[in-house]
C-alpha cells in the first residue's frame, strides 16, 4: 500500500510538473482565459498587495513537496532541489522573452521561495521523523 501511495505521488508530481510547463510558457494566461475568458488577465489565488507572485510561491511550494516526498526514498532529494531551484530561475526568465508575458522579479523571489520553504519544511519533518524513531 505504502508503494502505491509513493507511485501516485510521484505521478502526480510529474504531471504537475508538466502542467506548470506549459502554463509557464504558453503565451498568454490559460487560467485566466478558463476564468474570465481573457488571455491577459492573471488571476489572484489570494489577494495580497504584490500580485500574482502568491500564485507563484504556492505552486513552487507545492510542485517542491511533491518533488521532495518522491525523491527522498531514492536518496536524490539534493538533485531535486537543484533542479527545480534552476528550473524556477529558468522559467520566469523566460517570459522577458515570451509575447504577453512578462519578467518579474517578485515573481522570481516568490518561485525560488517556494522551492527554499519546501526544502525546508520538508527536511524538519525528515528531522522529526528519524529523532522519533531513533527514540523507540
Amino acid at each position: 500500500m505504502k508503494n502505491t501511495i509513493f507511485k501516485l505521488l510521484e505521478y502526480l508530481y510529474y504531471f504537475s510538473l508538466v502542467s506548470l510547463f506549459i502554463l509557464y510558457l504558453f503565451p498568454g494566461s490559460l487560467i485566466g482565459y478558463y476564468l474570465y475568458g481573457n488571455l491577459g488577465k492573471q488571476p489572484d489565488l489570494i489577494s495580497n498587495p504584490i500580485g500574482t507572485s502568491i500564485n507563484h510561491l504556492i505552486s513552487f511550494m507545492c510542485l517542491s513537496s511533491l518533488a521532495f516526498i518522491t525523491r527522498v526514498r531514492v536518496r536524490k532529494f539534493i538533485n531535486s532541489f537543484q533542479f527545480l531551484f534552476f528550473t524556477s530561475i529558468l522559467l520566469e526568465t523566460l517570459h522577458y522573452f515570451i509575447p504577453n508575458r512578462a519578467f518579474e522579479y517578485y515573481d522570481l523571489f516568490a518561485n525560488l521561495a517556494g522551492v527554499i520553504i519546501a526544502y525546508f519544511f520538508i527536511k524538519l519533518i525528515l528531522k522529526i521523523t528519524i529523532k522519533k524513531y531513533e527514540n523507540i
